[in-house]
């Protein structure tokens, strides 16, 4: 399994290298200190998973993310992150990043990481998310100018949506898991996994939390 590791802190490049360095069946390919340059250097070693900083100077990771999937999609990228990039989070989980992980997690946490997203995976940790995208709403309410624009109007697919399905879409835009909102909806949790399923197909959404930051950002 080969990896890059793009982060423009030194000492946080190295100290990832090593550790993942010591696992059986990783290696470390290369580094890279942004964006510009972790794309330059997926095209030339063709790593299998990029670790990604979000927040770098010169091209940051979302821009740099959207640029390796769109060039390289077999390229699995799992971001590196800290919680005060609510804004910057909702966005790269937008671009079809395989996940992301807050700096401050274990180093088994992120071993771990890395072979679910390899192997076909997402990594997401729910109630990070859950208080993600109610921080995101926060920051849209405070300032309606960040809210995405297409708010006032009804975003592509929205349409082909039941009554259910919308308010189904809706419980998803506060952080709920499938068992909390079929409570609320008075429906079996079977049903209500039917229901987000064929949501995300007409939406032509990846998954679940593409599903919940599109309900975010377009105030469903």
């Amino acid at each position: 399994m080969k990896i890059l590791i793009v982060d423009d802190q030194r000492l946080m490049r190295e100290g990832l290298a090593t550790i993942i360095g010591l696992e059986a069946g990783m290696e470390v390919v290369g580094t890279a200190v942004d964006g510009r340059d972790a794309y330059t250097k997926v095209q030339e070693w063709r790593p299998d998973v990029v670790l990604m900083d979000i927040r770098m100077p010169g091209m940051d990771g979302v821009e740099g993310s959207e640029l390796i999937l769109k060039h390289f999609p077999d390229t699995k990228v799992l971001i590196l992150t800290t919680f005060d990039d609510a804004e910057l989070i909702m966005r790269v989980l937008e671009n079809g990043v395989h996940g992301y992980l807050l700096k401050d997690m274990p180093s088994e946490a992120i071993i771990s990481a890395i072979h679910t997203v390899y192997n076909g995976g997402t990594v997401l940790q729910p109630d990070i998310t859950a208080l993600l995208l109610k921080e995101f709403k926060k920051m849209s309410e405070w300032n309606p100018d960040k809210a995405h624009p297409l708010n006032k109007i009804q975003p592509d697919g929205l349409e082909l949506l039941t009554e259910r399905e919308k308010e189904v879409l809706a419980l998803l835009g506060q952080g709920l898991n499938n068992k909390e909102m079929a409570d609320l909806l008075f429906i079996t949790e079977g049903t209500m996994k039917n229901h987000v399923s064929n949501l995300i197909a007409k939406l032509g959404l990846r998954d679940r939390t593409q599903a919940a930051v599109f309900s975010v950002r377009h105030s469903i």
